[in-house]
């Protein structure tokens, strides 16, 4: 039951774009249209659990043990550097198409605060490995979900007359804003 409220929170209540305010650039820059967004999505659900899962282990087998906990930040962010180029190499020798269809989006994530953001915050939250990765996982999914939504919110606002002094940015700051608020309504939900 405990896990199920922490995937409900991290998905929804809240969620790490539209609550938390992390991630925002890719947000921003990314949710033009609905199959980059899927795409930009899929890679970060993938990354950000993967970070998690290795820089848990980093944080309680090397930093803990050798007391240097107040190397953690730029630890996680090598991690993270590291574990995206990795990924990115594996990826265009076993699966050159995935690699294709991922395009830029690997090497944007490395710039991604939201990553790193949700790897600090398990840490500090005291989860276990296990919670630790899911907490992770259910973070990327739910900054999936804003992704697609603001993109197909930002899809639908091309077809529309926007006045010229609204369009890109302060209309797209103003859907954010709106979205993020009808996200707090689920609040109370756990």
């Amino acid at each position: 039951m405990e896990l199920i409220k922490i995937v409900i929170l991290a998905l929804i209540v809240n969620n790490v774009v539209l609550a938390q305010f992390l991630g925002i650039c890719p947000f921003l820059g990314v949710s033009n249209k609905v199959q980059t967004s899927l795409g930009m999505g899929a890679a970060v659900i993938f990354v950000m659990a993967l970070a998690n899962l290795v820089t848990y282990l980093i944080q309680f087998y090397v930093l803990n043990p050798l007391n240097i906990q107040f190397m953690q930040t730029i630890t996680f962010i090598l991690v993270i550097a590291f574990l995206v180029q990795v990924v990115e190499i594996i990826l265009k020798k076993s699966a050159p198409s995935l690699y294709q269809a991922l395009g830029i989006y690997l090497p944007l994530i490395t710039t991604n605060c939201a990553v790193l953001g949700i790897a600090i915050l398990a840490v500090q939250k005291d989860y276990n490995l296990i919670t630790s990765v899911i907490y992770s996982s259910a973070t990327a999914a739910g900054f999936t979900l804003a992704l697609v939504l603001m993109a197909g919110i930002r899809e639908q606002l091309e077809l529309t007359g926007i006045p010229k002094g609204m369009k890109g940015f302060p209309i797209s700051l103003i859907t954010a804003g709106l979205l993020s608020l009808a996200f707090m309504g689920f609040a109370n939900l756990v």
